[in-house]
């Protein structure tokens, strides 16, 4: 996948510039990278998921359940109980 790349300068005061090193260290990334990171969080708490994102969720969705499909859930933990109980 192939991603655009654009450079940008921002002016940061005092406390939003340690804000942004503390994120970076916390992400144990770039200053940069932090900054991307909160900049995507704040826009998903304002305005919402996006719909290309909701789109993957769903296809990954509709994947597990047709991975799943005909699986016997209560059959398996009762397996793995009988298993433990033996080991």
């Amino acid at each position: 996948m192939h991603f655009m790349v654009y450079r940008t300068t921002i002016l940061l005061d005092e406390g939003t510039r340690k804000a942004a090193r503390e994120l970076a260290v916390r992400y144990d990334c770039s200053v940069s990278e932090a900054i991307r990171r909160a900049i995507l969080a704040q826009r998903r708490q304002a305005l919402g998921v996006s719909e290309e994102r909701r789109r993957e969720r769903l296809e990954a969705f509709e994947r597990l359940v047709e991975l799943f499909e005909g699986h016997d859930a209560e059959g398996e933990i009762a397996r793995l109980k009988a298993e433990d109980e033996h080991t």
